[in-house]
């Protein structure tokens, strides 16, 4: 069973959080990269757990493209 993912940690600049191993910055045990991954709370801040009104809408695949003949 997976670990529970922590919304908003308190040093997230301390720990890897690309797997469930959870390794501390600088002793990687999983070999996920040379970098640690950052928390999403350090890309986007602390309300990055409420961004889903601000993302991207996908494309809608039904729109008529012309076609390139050329």
């Amino acid at each position: 069973m997976a670990k529970r993912f922590p919304n908003n940690p308190s040093h997230p600049e301390r720990i890897c959080w690309g797997c469930d191993l959870y390794c501390p910055a600088k002793a990687l045990a999983c070999g996920n990269g040379a970098d640690r991954t950052m928390h999403p709370v350090e890309l986007f801040g602390e309300d990055w757990n409420q961004l889903d009104d601000h993302l991207d809408r996908p494309v809608d695949s039904h729109v008529d493209r012309p076609l390139n003949t050329g």
